[in-house]
């Protein structure tokens, strides 16, 4: 059978979500935990894969076994051998026809920054960090810019493995709570560092040390070069993806919205 989860974390102690040698990534640690608990081999494929320090409020994944347990077990029984930075949130039957990746409809990203003179110490790796005051409606007027479907190579890691750099970006929310922001941004699928080169580029105009209009051009050149040095990992939070309603996949984790 196949089953889906879901799963939050936090992804400041771990080299990203992708399997590695070293066993010290999200994903390895899942296994290991699956594989202790079913007593048997387990692969799990995810809805979009992390870099090192970003978090999850939303990872969804499926795997396929012959280990016959009730949902609710494979949380509490999975969540029993995890790091207490990693939780399995909820776990359902799926169709043989659902793919954690390719049946998703879009993802979303949620980026968390503080504005503060001083650098965070108790958010220290939960929030991204800028000492200069930022122009809401600088950033908004820049934002939509980025709106619509572009080729985002100028957006784009030199490490990005993906076949095009094309991209439909649906929306890009930004709003303030306190001494917080929040950049929320929603697309069919994001290359490789594309949400924190973003973030860099909107910080720069909401500071002031670029227009708005120098977006556009940004992303007219294709060349990486001309945007914004890459942001902070720190604040990048996975929010999740989305999925047709035949699946019924549940959109959102039960910690999805505790972000400002």
């Amino acid at each position: 059978m196949r089953i889906a989860l879901g799963v939050t974390y936090r992804g400041t102690a771990y080299q990203g979500w992708q399997s590695q040698p070293c066993g010290c990534t999200v994903q390895d640690r899942l296994e290991a935990a699956l594989r202790t608990f079913a007593a048997a081999p387990v692969r799990v494929v995810c809805a979009g894969r992390t870099d090192a320090g970003v978090h999850a409020l939303q990872q969804v994944v499926h795997f396929d076994t012959e280990v016959d347990r009730r949902p609710d077990s494979w949380v509490r029984g999975t969540n029993r051998y995890l790091p207490g930075d990693i939780a399995v949130q909820w776990a359902i039957p799926a169709s043989e026809s659902f793919d954690a990746r390719r049946s998703a409809l879009g993802r979303r990203y949620a980026y968390r920054l503080l504005e503060s003179a001083v650098r965070p110490s108790l958010e220290s790796g939960l929030v991204g960090w800028t000492f200069r005051p930022l122009d809401l409606e600088a950033m908004q007027q820049g934002a939509v810019l980025l709106i619509g479907e572009h080729d985002f190579s100028a957006f784009r890691s030199s490490e990005c493995q993906a076949a095009t750099p094309v991209r439909l970006l649906r929306s890009i929310a930004i709003s303030r709570r306190g001494a917080y922001w929040r950049f929320d941004l929603d697309a069919n699928a994001f290359l490789h560092h594309m949400v924190r080169n973003i973030v860099g580029c909107l910080v720069l105009i909401g500071s002031g040390r670029r227009t708005p209009t120098w977006l556009a051009d940004v992303l007219a050149s294709r060349d990486r070069s001309r945007a914004a040095p890459t942001h902070a990992p720190y604040g990048l939070y996975f929010v999740g993806p989305y999925y047709d309603a035949a699946h019924a996949i549940p959109e959102r984790g039960r910690n999805a919205d505790w972000l400002p």
